[in-house]
């Protein structure tokens, strides 16, 4: 085989090995280095209803606005306070989430310690729930705008329209 025809092959089969896994390469060696590996995440393709969690968005309030996950609840980040989740049941499965997943993963760790029972990341946040072509909502309607944080950020965002 050919050396122009090995490097083809070979970036074909990258091609296909990043499309298998939903996200670049760069974006899942980004998330290792973000994520405390015992906090536990579920993944876009793993939710069949978003119905069986209580949503937690934990961006602040200017990215909450422009979209969410359906049915969110927003709570925050720098501005968190434990009175956001007071009327949560403790027992129910918490999703909570955030541009790519490190702010959700720090409040999630606090309503652990105040005794909630199943709180899970959303793996990749709301760049890899967009990116694996799953809806956000604005005003109670669907839209493709995302809040990608800042600028440097949103080369994670491959699909939707960009927000900063």
């Amino acid at each position: 085989m050919t050396p122009f025809r090995l490097s083809l092959l070979l970036f074909f089969l990258f091609l296909g090995f990043q499309s298998a896994f939903g996200q670049s390469l760069p974006y899942q060696a980004l998330l290792k280095g973000l994520y405390d590996s015992s906090f536990p995440v579920v993944k876009p393709e793993q939710i069949t209803d978003l119905k069986n969690y209580q949503v937690l968005d934990a961006r602040e309030k200017v990215e909450f606005q422009v979209s969410h996950l359906q049915n969110a609840k927003w709570v925050g980040h720098e501005t968190f306070s434990l009175k956001a989740v007071a009327e949560l049941d403790k027992n129910k499965a918490v999703l909570i989430y955030c541009t790519v997943g490190a702010r959700s993963e720090e409040i999630g760790k606090i309503l652990q310690k105040e005794g909630f029972k199943k709180v899970y990341n959303l793996y990749g946040g709301i760049f890899h729930w967009v990116n694996e072509g799953r809806v956000v909502f604005a005003n109670g309607k669907p839209t493709l705008q995302v809040h990608t944080y800042s600028m440097p950020w949103s080369i994670w965002l491959t699909k939707g329209e960009k927000v900063y």
